[in-house]
């Protein structure tokens, strides 16, 4: 048996949000999931402290993981039909925030949030065998609350798909029979070169227990390749 293994998981949910620039008022979200709120999602149901030793340690761990996403289109109302994924962005006020001099606003801030309405992925862990072990059993009981960008995020299906021997399988537990040429898929690259993107989503601190702002947060940067998928491609030959 391999010490290497491929850990399945299914992001649904009606609405999702994926920041990796966002700062101050305005909360982005980027297209598909950010490797850093999966595995904030990961130290959540394993019940991990924020700042805690036990939370740097299995960050260490987490962060070696390869991971790879699959965007899964929603079935619309007919045949051969999905629905678009929107992005929205919500008015939102806040009371009692904190200044950067540390005073405490007395006005409602104002800040715009979006999120991501009918998106569905999947996504692949790949790696040390025990460590995804460790995930899947926490995925299976959660310790606690696990949601997809933000609270109000919550799965509509059970996240974890299974842990597999080998790619081929873990993708099966996501799409099926169906090709992955046929879908837009995100993965991780070791070589700069074969990458088509780089974002700062690799996390190494969620902060402490008192902040886990953006004074508190540091990610390092991580190299990404998006392939579009068959129904893209055929799209855009046409235009």
């Amino acid at each position: 048996m391999s010490d290497i293994a491929y850990l399945s998981l299914l992001l649904d949910a009606p609405m999702q949000s994926w920041g990796f620039s966002s700062r101050f008022q305005r909360r982005t979200t980027g297209l598909h999931p950010t490797k850093s709120g999966v595995i904030g999602l990961i130290c959540a149901a394993m019940g991990l402290a924020k700042g805690s030793s036990e939370e740097r340690a299995m960050l260490t761990e987490l962060t070696k993981l390869k991971m790879s996403s699959i965007i899964i289109p929603r079935d619309g109302p007919g045949v051969d039909t999905f629905l678009p994924v929107v992005r929205l962005e919500d008015y939102h006020t806040v009371l009692d925030t904190r200044r950067a001099s540390g005073k405490m606003d007395e006005d409602a801030v104002v800040t715009r949030r979006q999120y991501l309405l009918d998106a569905r992925f999947g996504v692949i862990l790949a790696g040390d065998r025990f460590v995804l072990g460790r995930v899947a059993a926490a995925l299976e009981d959660p310790v606690w609350g696990v949601w997809f960008g933000r609270k109000n995020c919550i799965p509509a299906e059970p996240v974890y798909r299974g842990l597999f021997e080998t790619e081929d399988q873990a993708q099966h537990a996501l799409i099926g029979n169906r090709s992955i040429e046929e879908f837009t898929t995100v993965s991780e690259v070791s070589v700069f070169a074969e990458g088509t993107d780089s974002i700062s989503d690799q996390p190494v601190s969620f902060g402490d227990s008192r902040s886990s702002g953006p004074d508190k947060r540091q990610f390092a940067a991580r190299r990404i390749k998006m392939v579009p998928g068959r129904s893209i491609q055929n799209r855009q030959s046409k235009i």
